[in-house]
């Protein structure tokens, strides 16, 4: 398999044929949501932090261990991740002085179902 090559698991022939966007239109309600998240992930920041977020061992991340590498304020990155939560990209549990974020698979995947282009299509 070449790099440029990649193949989707979990997914059977039906689902595979066509993306959301190619069935039919995006509802509003739908398309208002969806923009909450892509907009959410416009930003650099946000980005790198779900990023950050979903490749941390054990799958969650300490706001504490999420600061270091940005050369923003604690209150900047506070208010990235209340972004990314608000959008539903991510959950958070307070544990004592601390929260802790993880990534919603079910969001990513919603996502990723959407951009989907319809089988062997360029």
């Amino acid at each position: 398999m070449s790099k440029s090559e990649f193949v989707v698991l979990g997914r059977d022939d039906a689902d595979a044929c066509c993306s959301p966007l190619v069935r039919e239109p995006l509802g509003e309600e739908s398309a208002v949501e969806l923009a909450r998240m892509f907009k959410a992930l416009s930003d650099p920041v946000r980005l790198r932090l779900l990023s950050l977020i979903a490749s941390h061992e054990g799958g969650e991340a300490c706001v504490c261990d999420l600061t270091g590498p940005f050369e923003v304020s604690q209150p900047t990155i506070s208010h990235h991740l209340k972004v990314l939560r608000e959008a539903g990209l991510v959950g958070s549990e307070r544990r004592g002085t601390w929260v802790y974020y993880w990534v919603l698979p079910a969001a990513l995947a919603r996502l990723s179902a959407l951009l989907q282009t319809p089988g062997g299509a360029r």
